[in-house]
């Protein structure tokens, strides 16, 4: 009766290897956190994290930050600028004096 060989990889992999592959295919973790005390839920946190290259999340239909101001070197400067000044404006009107009104007037 013949044995089964046993075949060894003779090709190793280097970190840059191994990322390369998972920014090219993508990984999703997932996982559910819950809490409960007398069968009474206290907390629940879902988890799902994708790792993955730019190209990969537009292929899957995400790319939130193309819109985002924030993330997008194309965002018009002044809209940006426009909610600062807004901002400012309101933060110099908060922080005015009240005028204090006298008692007996």
């Amino acid at each position: 009766m013949a044995q089964p060989s046993v075949t060894h990889a003779l090709q190793s992999s280097t970190l840059s290897d191994v990322l390369e592959r998972v920014l090219d295919k993508g990984v999703v973790i997932a996982g559910d956190i819950k809490i409960k005390l007398v069968d009474i839920e206290l907390l629940s946190i879902q988890i799902r994290l994708v790792i993955c290259s730019v190209d990969k999340a537009k292929e899957m239909g995400m790319d939130w930050w193309v819109n985002n101001p924030v993330f997008c070197s194309q965002a018009p400067q002044g809209q940006l600028e426009a909610s600062l000044a807004k901002i400012d404006e309101r933060l110099s009107r908060l922080e005015t004096p009240v005028p204090v009104v006298a008692a007996g007037a």
